[in-house]
């Protein structure tokens, strides 16, 4: 998972025997578990209900707590740049607001052009 490592002031606690753990200033926002080849991440209700109403063969709810809802994504099944932009705002979501605003916000490329 490069791309939570990429981000910044990202730490990994393996403190749990099947997940991986990142957070962002000791806030979690994603977890992996490799045995099972899934990733839990940090969203809005929304997002969880829409990317669960949108594939549910790739995502399932989690659980929910307060304003947000986590959900289990599998990585094979997975879109990689869906996955990098989901990854990301799941990190916004638990940085704080001013390290949040540090991380611009990705813009597509240009086509190649003649």
């Amino acid at each position: 998972m490069d791309v939570v490592l990429a981000l910044p002031e990202v730490t990994q606690n393996d403190g749990h025997p099947e997940l991986t753990g990142f957070r962002v200033r000791g806030k979690g926002f994603c977890y992996l578990h490799e045995g099972d080849e899934t990733i839990m991440l940090k969203a809005t209700r929304e997002e969880q209900q829409a990317l669960v109403a949108e594939a549910p063969e790739v995502y399932s709810p989690s659980w929910a707590g307060g304003r947000f809802a986590w959900v289990e994504i599998k990585l094979a099944m997975a879109d990689p740049v869906e996955l990098a932009e989901l990854v990301t705002e799941g990190w916004r979501l638990s940085a704080p607001k001013r390290l949040a605003s540090t991380l611009q916000p990705q813009r597509p490329s240009a086509p190649d052009q003649p």
